[in-house]
């Protein structure tokens, strides 16, 4: 019986689990099949990683000086490639131990290390430790987003497990190294080496080593610059771990931990923007923006760094001073005066000459205390004379008031924010000068003539107020500045330096009926019969058009274009006035071919570009043209060198080197030129505003241009060797008279040295010397019969 009722009870056992068994078995299977599908929906669309092995990082594109120094960088992300071979061990030991310990072990996914998280985070009571492997955390950098969501986890997963079945683990830890970001912009070990420590990889040590591996985790949060203290803790847990991790001996660690960290904030100065603006638009053009950004390419270019700084200040001091001699514009605003003032003076001060904005803080009649950039300093009354000249808002520089200053009250009162530049800090006494940002602009281009190459470009005053590049395309009028090309044409066709020219009142109809146009000298007056470089030297706008006449506007044109002037040009006499705009680098180019004995060569920037294998993409060729001869070159270079020895451009004179050159006015006094150079350097300064406002009264080439051109060259040219304008060999220099430009037997008082190409020598006159009353009145008679 009992037997019966035990098989009985077992059989009602076993019905009872298989009723129940096949429920636990379908939701089983369903949870697994649902949880499989799910995770399939969520793997699916993952980026197909066929590719990878030839993945390549975002590159840093790097452009260089002459001297091979950096000078600019274009990148989407701060990257310097490294290969893991290159990568110190101890770096390598670092990010493992703090990262992943058992990188080399799991395939993509770390079960054990996720469970050793798991409980070191439930006994701390947060998040202390991560769970992701290095290989899912190179898999989120390069195909996720970083949102924080289960569907992106997975992805992340499947992406890990994939890699790893395609990549080996070097390749793996070598892809994460140049990938991941360390802040501050530094992309990958190799450019974070450089950001915090300003050394190459190979010369990390340990302590160093370590606290790069520390901010793997949280690059802002352990930013030493940011928080010291933080990112020191940070540095001495990697320490320890790689400790646990049997990478490192106690010892060690702590001899590391005690050393101290040389940081090193870098900060990468932008040199000549408007130069790697010009660089950069190249770039685009030439090979797409994902390969300027992002292709690593190795760019070599012309400017030399010294030089473009000497251009720089020149640009800057220049247009301020004829900024202050416009007129001063008043304070920017009022607010309440500071109510404190700092007891400290601040950890840094503003560059001597740097203008920032002051806020007025006491008036006295010889003085003004100012707070700018938490510094307490003093304006005399000397430093802010300048002010006297009041320029109202809107007002032109012409319409300026001046009036007498006795009193600093009678220019600025407490509350006022004007802006200043620190002038001096001796025996701890700060001084201020009242300042002004220029409101005109300039421009400045320096050629090597011998080669193209082009030294230092500065497009205007400030990059970060206008990216206008007003060196390579501003067409403004050159005025004078133009006039050498027109003499050049008629030393081509035959004249010599002391061919007579007359420089008298002439009349010309303009298209416009009833309209005349009559040119005029600067000075207003007219000097008769002139040989061409008296014309030339002292700028003589009568006989100018007179020469254009006589040669021919499109004989000009074309003598023009041989020399590399592309712009438009005006096909009338006006030209001889520089009426035609050009641009600074085509007209600079052009004197260049002066300086260069005839010889063209197309301006350039860019020397060579390579791409990341080191292979070349492009590579200036130099393609020397013999455009005029030898002989018409220098004979127009020794009439320029007259204009700066005893001419419009004397100033120049303080130099001391061989120099020629041109001053250049437009009407109204809208354009200042001067362009001029020495055998191994050209270059031309343009100025004026981009409204094409005057200038004021009197702002001519020489005095707003000549100051600038002359205070580059006179630094510049103490770089370069000395060099003499070499002369041809069929240049003869006589003696001639200086009114007729005729040979004469002796020199004497009434004679001057002169040079002629062969065969142009003048001959002794045969009768006497013309009279200057000849010229005239036959210019004269002339007129009567004809108008012009």
């Amino acid at each position: 019986m009992r037997t019966l009722l035990s098989r009985l009870h077992a059989s009602e056992s076993h019905r009872l689990t298989k009723r129940l068994l096949w429920p636990v078995l379908i939701v089983g299977g369903l949870a697994v099949g649902g949880t499989t599908a799910v995770a399939w929906h969520m793997a699916t669309g993952l980026p197909s990683l066929g590719g990878l092995r030839d993945y390549q990082p975002s590159l840093i594109t790097k452009v260089k000086a002459d001297n091979r120094q950096v000078m600019g960088q274009f990148y989407v992300e701060r990257r310097i490639l490294t290969p893991l071979r290159e990568v110190p061990r101890h770096l390598i030991d670092a990010v493992l131990a703090v990262e992943d310990t058992r990188f080399f072990e799991h395939p993509g996914l770390d079960i054990w290390g996720i469970l050793r998280a798991a409980w070191t985070n439930f006994r701390r009571g947060g998040k202390v430790e991560g769970a992701s492997t290095i290989t899912q955390q190179l898999a989120r950098s390069l195909f996720l987003t970083p949102e924080r969501t289960f569907q992106r986890k997975i992805r992340e997963l499947f992406l890990a497990l994939k890699m790893e079945f395609i990549l080996t683990k070097e390749q793996i830890l070598e892809m994460y190294l140049n990938q991941i970001y360390f802040g501050h912009g530094a992309y990958g070990v190799g450019t974070a080496s450089f950001t915090y420590f300003g050394k190459a990889l190979s010369e990390l040590q340990l302590h160093e080593s370590a606290f790069l591996a520390g901010l793997l985790k949280a690059p802002n949060t352990y930013s030493p610059y940011k928080n010291y203290d933080l990112a020191k803790q940070r540095q001495e847990h990697v320490l320890g771990r790689m400790v646990q991790a049997g990478f490192l001996t106690e010892p060690l660690a702590q001899e590391a931990s005690e050393t101290p960290l040389p940081f090193t904030r870098q900060s990468f100065e932008r040199v000549a923007p408007y130069f790697l603006e010009d660089v950069r638009q190249h770039l685009v053009n030439e090979y797409g923006e994902a390969m300027a950004y992002k292709g690593g390419l190795q760019v070599s270019t012309t400017l030399n760094i010294q030089i473009q700084h000497l251009a720089e200040e020149a640009i800057r001091k220049g247009l301020r001073e004829l900024d202050k001699r416009q007129g001063w514009r008043g304070p920017l605003r009022h607010e309440e005066p500071p109510a404190t003032l700092p007891e400290e003076p601040p950890m840094t001060f503003p560059a001597f000459g740097e203008i920032v904005e002051g806020h007025v803080v006491t008036v006295s009649q010889e003085e003004v205390t100012v707070l700018a950039n938490d510094l307490v300093g003093t304006i005399t009354l000397a430093d802010m004379l300048w002010a006297g000249r009041r320029l109202s808002e809107g007002a032109s520089v012409t319409d300026a008031k001046v009036i007498p200053i006795v009193s600093a009250r009678q220019l600025v009162k407490p509350g006022d924010v004007i802006e200043v530049s620190l002038k001096s800090t001796h025996n701890d006494r700060i001084r201020f000068r009242l300042d002004q940002t220029p409101l005109v602009e300039g421009a400045l281009i320096a050629i090597d003539p011998r080669t193209g190459a082009v030294r230092a470009m500065v497009g205007g005053y400030n990059f970060e107020r206008s990216q206008f590049n007003r060196a390579l395309l501003a067409l403004r009028q050159p005025g004078s500045a133009f006039k050498p090309i027109i003499y050049a044409t008629a030393i081509n066709q035959g004249m010599t330096p002391a061919t007579l020219i007359l420089d008298a009142p002439v009349v010309y109809e303009e298209e416009e009926p009833g309209k005349t146009w009559k040119p005029e000298n600067y000075e207003k007056r007219f000097f008769g019969p002139i040989t061409l470089r008296e014309a030339l030297r002292h700028s003589r706008n009568a006989a100018t058009v007179r020469l254009l006449e006589q040669i021919g506007v499109s004989r000009v044109i074309r003598f023009s274009r041989s020399l590399g002037i592309r712009s438009p040009l005006s096909p009338d006499l006006s030209l001889a006035l520089g009426s035609s705009g050009v641009t600074l680098q085509e007209l600079t180019a052009t004197y260049g071919v002066f300086a260069n004995q005839g010889l063209a060569l197309k301006p350039y920037t860019i020397s060579l570009i390579k791409d990341q294998y080191d292979n070349i993409l492009e590579n200036h060729e130099f393609d020397p043209r013999q455009v005029i001869s030898k002989e018409t070159a220098y004979l127009i270079t020794h009439m320029m060198m007259d204009v700066i020895q005893s001419g419009t451009g004397k100033r120049a004179r303080s130099i001391g080197r061989p120099l020629a050159g041109k001053t250049g006015t437009t009407n109204s006094y809208r354009d200042a030129w001067f362009v001029g150079y020495a055998p191994n350097l050209a270059t031309g300064v343009w100025v004026g505003f981009d409204s094409v406002g005057t200038l004021g009264k009197v702002e001519s080439g020489a005095h707003a241009a000549l100051p600038i051109w002359t205070d580059f060259m006179k630094a510049a040219l103490n770089m370069l060797p000395v060099l003499t304008f070499s002369v041809p060999e069929g240049i003869q220099f006589v003696e001639v008279d200086r009114q007729t430009g005729s040979l004469v037997d002796e020199p004497s008082k009434g004679t001057t040295t002169e040079v002629f190409a062969d065969g142009t020598i003048p001959k002794r006159p045969t009768s006497r010397p013309a009279d200057p009353l000849d010229f005239y009145e036959f210019d004269q008679l002339d007129q009567a019969v004809e108008t012009r």
